[in-house]
């Protein structure tokens, strides 16, 4: 049997211990070892990706990928069953914060699937929606994502409610929105009109979806990048970086500072947009 026969037989993990016969000294290191070797045929693109998601998780803070409070669906404690049916079908989620007086007063968390035991009407005249409630968990803005998905997966939580410095709360995330940086995006039906293409995340942060037409992010911001040469911002961004882009990338472009959040082989997805003071330079954002 020869080397190549030999080669198609080992595992993907056997191919992996072949790579570290000599040590990588740092993580720069250890990512062109990984590139080479891909390029050589001993894993496919798509793992390289999710390898690359893996070694950047720890590198990215969960206000960078929450969704704000703005845009979280919730529910209010005395919500009738009849008035939380619509608003749980109509968003298509399956955990919802359940609030008291204002969204800082999160009482628990109600998961979809708990009301079909309330389906019919004799059940739901016994519907109190406090013997439903999960405890909600809560972490600050600047955990990082590695440590989250352990707590998620330790404490069986899919949900966690995110609070600023001043304990209120800043918005919510998911353990789908933390497996996305490593996977890419996990799309279902639900995720074509769930938001617009430019959502606030903070004073001067905002997310942004790569595919936003000049247009429309001039409009928003005020600004005047020209479309002649390209329509969307992923286009912008490439052009400046001179290459296709990967996660944890970034550019400062006029008064912004653009980082991609999330980025495949083929196209950018997802950016993240930080407002500039006017004094601010290339060189300071580095």
């Amino acid at each position: 049997m020869n080397d190549r026969t030999n080669n198609k037989e080992l595992t993907f993990f056997q191919k992996l211990s072949r790579i570290f016969l000599n040590h990588p000294d740092d993580r720069d290191e250890l990512l062109s070892v990984l590139k080479k070797s891909q390029k050589s045929n001993l894993f496919d693109l798509d793992a390289l990706t999710m390898i690359e998601g893996v070694l950047q998780v720890d590198e990215i803070q969960v206000r960078d990928i929450m969704i704000p409070r703005s845009h979280m669906v919730v529910l209010k404690e005395d919500n009738s069953y009849e008035e939380m049916l619509p608003v749980v079908i109509e968003s298509g989620h399956s955990r919802f914060p359940v609030i008291g007086d204002s969204r800082d007063e999160i009482i628990g968390i109600l998961l979809a699937k708990d009301l079909l035991r309330y389906c019919n009407e004799d059940s739901r005249k016994d519907f109190e929606i406090k013997d439903v409630l999960r405890s909600p968990s809560f972490v600050p803005e600047s955990k990082r994502l590695n440590v989250l998905l352990k707590e998620f997966r330790s404490s069986r939580n899919h949900i966690a409610m995110i609070v600023d410095e001043y304990g209120g709360v800043a918005g919510l995330v998911t353990i789908e929105d933390v497996l996305e940086q490593i996977v890419g995006d996990i799309d279902d039906e639900h995720d074509i009109e769930d938001i617009g293409n430019i959502r606030r995340l903070g004073v001067s942060r905002y997310s942004v979806k790569a595919l936003t037409p000049i247009e429309e992010f001039n409009d928003y911001f005020e600004s005047d990048f020209s479309d002649e040469d390209f329509d969307t911002l992923a286009g912008l961004v490439m052009n400046h970086l001179g290459h296709l882009p990967k996660r944890g990338e970034s550019v400062v472009i006029d008064r912004f500072l653009f980082k991609i959040m999330s980025a495949d082989s083929r196209r950018i997805k997802h950016l993240q947009v930080l407002l500039l003071p006017a004094a601010r330079t290339i060189t300071d954002a580095d």
